[in-house]
């Protein structure tokens, strides 16, 4: 299945006398544009994902460290006994 945008650009150069072949240098445009996309659709997925980690880490890093509800003075106060 081949996408429709890409038949057009295939027909204008098939309609175009010319020398060398352009269907070939057509494919290999499309293959890099495509290459070009998917990389650029993984480091948005991969930093997405690193916000995502970043925000997670955020909101729980106050919740990592033992909280104690007993003042000072009162452990004072237990030594001393």
């Amino acid at each position: 299945m081949r996408d429709p945008f890409e038949e057009s650009l295939r027909d204008l150069l098939k309609a175009s006398p010319s020398t060398h072949d352009d269907d070939a240098a057509l494919g290999r445009v499309l293959k890099t544009a495509n290459r070009q996309v998917g990389a650029g659709d993984l480091f948005s997925l991969m930093g997405h994902w690193f916000e995502a980690l970043m925000r997670a880490l955020n909101s729980g890093s106050a919740h990592i460290a033992p909280v104690s509800r007993r003042t000072s003075p009162d452990r004072t106060a237990d030594k001393a006994e």
